[in-house]
């Protein structure tokens, strides 16, 4: 594909987006991000060229919400490997993103970890042996270095926001430490479990911060090795099966790419060998991810022929 095709394609949709009516309901359990004009739409698409394809608000921050837990797990294998597995599972979860309910029948193990039960877990192991300002120090630098670039910061209203309205967190937290499975304190784990769901991101910078999921786990602009082709491979693996909490085989069905959504609206998709892509508009489905994100992908991709599955597949 050229890159005018591409531009063609990404500039196509995003009209297509600002046209329709249907954009789903803001997350206003979370005031701040209540707030936010749910009019809005951006994509971005980073291939391994280093080309970028962007349309609408591109350059616009927003709240990444649970897409950075894709980049805990990521920095928690590291420090842990496998240990993690002793934590999390690796499952789908067939239920809401803050169920209590699993967790009392499974002994306090988190399905996966992309679920809220299961990314405090794996903040927990990301704490270790740091104070939590450490912590989250070390997954916002993590994040800048991944986008190569130091203006990514962390939206202290949003944190503040989700801090005083966590509670369905500090249920699923202490639960999670009354079986063991949480090491540290519960206020310093949710501290930083907070504060990186509260990492404001462009859809350019967050699909530049993607790429190493779609080249082997390498920066292709550097060659530099931020994971093994093997890990890259298997957290791409729990992103297609759980990345979308009970919408995640919706997602799958309609997009057929590895991604991971967030409640304040935006989508990190990989296509494998190709791009990374990020697309955002605030308002979500009943499921808790963007509506108008997921049509966007399922254009995209139908579009491209971007799919991990079948005739044309990446």
């Amino acid at each position: 594909m050229t890159s005018s095709a591409l531009q063609t394609a990404v500039t196509e949709i995003a009209e297509e987006m600002a046209a329709r009516e249907d954009r789903g309901d803001v997350a206003s359990y979370i005031p701040e991000l209540g707030r936010i004009d749910p009019r809005q739409f951006a994509i971005s698409v980073v291939t391994r060229d280093g080309e970028i394809a962007c349309g609408g608000d591109c350059d616009t921050a927003f709240s990444i919400q649970s897409i950075s837990k894709v980049f805990t797990l990521t920095l928690a294998l590291g420090i842990a490997g496998d240990r993690v597995w002793n934590r999390v599972g690796r499952e789908p979860s067939g239920s809401p993103f803050n169920s209590i309910v699993q967790l009392e029948r499974e002994k306090g193990i988190p399905r996966n970890p992309f679920i809220n039960a299961g990314a405090i877990a794996v903040t927990d192991l990301v704490l270790a042996g740091h104070q939590p300002r450490e912590a989250i120090g070390e997954i916002l630098r993590f994040m800048q270095f991944l986008a190569d670039d130091d203006a990514i910061f962390i939206d202290r209203n949003v944190a503040l926001s989700e801090n005083a309205t966590g509670f369905n967190n500090r249920a699923l937290a202490n639960f999670m430490k009354g079986f063991g499975v949480l090491e540290n304190e519960v206020e310093h784990v949710l501290g930083v479990y907070f504060h990186h769901c509260a990492i404001a991101m462009t859809c350019r910078q967050l699909a530049l911060a993607g790429r190493f999921l779609a080249h082997n786990g390498v920066r292709p602009e550097t060659g530099y090795s931020v994971v093994t082709p093997e890990r890259a491979r298997r957290i791409n693996a729990i992103m297609l099966t759980c990345g979308h909490y009970d919408g995640s085989g919706e997602f799958a069905y309609r997009v057929g790419l590895p991604g991971k959504s967030g409640v304040g609206g935006g989508i990190l998709a990989i296509v494998p060998g190709k791009a990374s892509v990020c697309v955002w508009s605030p308002g979500l489905d009943v499921t808790g991810n963007s509506h108008l994100g997921r049509i966007a992908l399922e254009l995209l991709t139908s579009r491209l022929g971007w799919t991990v599955f079948g005739p044309g597949a990446v």
